[in-house]
């Protein structure tokens, strides 16, 4: 799925080994999965971004291939924070030679995005986020619609094991339920091979707690560090583009821009694309085209 590009495992410390892939030349741009992904989602678009970047996806802690660090209500889901995870990228790519690069995102991994921006600010040139608002904006501000229509919001932050469980012993109805078109109202658009990839996480015990705990985080620690990053007035400094969905939840239930321009200190693109959820396999060229626009 990923023709030219290397593999590698970098180990960050003992316990913890990010796994990634890698290919071509110029301006290294990071590309960060989201829930229940890999770097698989980005399989339409990175081939076709290596003659004019150095492309480097990674599998997120608790995610793919990379290590499942165990994690609980004891420790606040510190494993799982956005700013732990956003402490992986930045030594990745300063252990692959990279102490400044763009990023692309998507979900889960642009919340890491947004945090890794705030707290590293001369490492990021540039962010393009897809399909999210902030995520202390989207507790704040949610709805009936809201929570009816992102259910695993509020289902996956339910104390261990419960929704572990729960996940564990039902993978076909949970495939049906993340890629059969419910988040995109569009069917038959995703390989079938990556399906697979996503859905096979759902048969590793700690790879299914390590995905709670990535919304445990966001629903204790991250806002915790969110409102003191607010309060603080600590900002992303870079330029932002935001892409989301025009048959998604975020166009329906935020304001997406003007969210973003309330934690961006630098200006901010961005539209609704004619898409659900799932942006860079929905609609790659759409996205390719705002990548080479964006990022030049």
């Amino acid at each position: 799925m990923f023709p030219n590009f290397e593999s590698f495992d970098l180990k960050l410390s003992s316990s913890l080994t990010i796994h990634g892939i890698r290919s071509g030349s110029g301006q290294p741009l990071l590309l960060l999965h989201g829930f229940p992904q890999t770097h698989h989602i980005w399989h339409k678009v990175a081939p076709e971004l290596t003659s004019k970047y150095t492309v480097i996806a990674i599998d997120l802690r608790g995610y793919g291939k990379s290590s499942k660090l165990p994690s609980d209500e004891k420790d606040s889901h510190k494993a799982y924070a956005k700013s732990t995870m956003a402490e992986d990228c930045v030594k990745v790519m300063s252990g692959l030679g990279y102490e400044k690069f763009w990023i692309l995102s998507h979900d889960r991994g642009a919340r890491i995005a947004h945090k890794l921006c705030v707290d590293y600010p001369e490492k990021v040139g540039k962010l393009m986020m897809l399909d999210i608002a902030p995520t202390l904006a989207m507790f704040e501000k949610t709805d009936q619609e809201f929570a009816t229509k992102y259910w695993h919001w509020f289902f996956l932050i339910q104390p261990s094991p419960f929704p572990e469980n729960i996940l564990l012993n039902n993978r076909e109805e949970l495939k049906a339920r993340f890629f059969g078109g419910s988040w995109s109202g569009v069917k038959g658009f995703m390989d079938e091979k990556a399906v697979e990839e996503y859905i096979s996480q759902f048969t590793d015990k700690a790879g299914v707690h390590a995905m709670c705990e990535d919304y445990r985080a966001a629903a204790t620690i991250d806002l915790v560090e969110a409102r003191s990053d607010k309060e603080a007035g600590r900002k992303i400094k870079c330029p932002v583009r935001v892409l989301w969905g025009k048959n998604g939840v975020i166009e329906k239930s935020f304001d997406c821009l003007g969210e973003w321009r309330a934690v961006c200190d630098n200006e901010v693109s961005g539209e609704a694309v004619n898409s659900g959820h799932f942006i860079a396999e929905e609609v790659p060229n759409v996205l390719l085209k705002h990548v080479r626009e964006f990022f030049g």
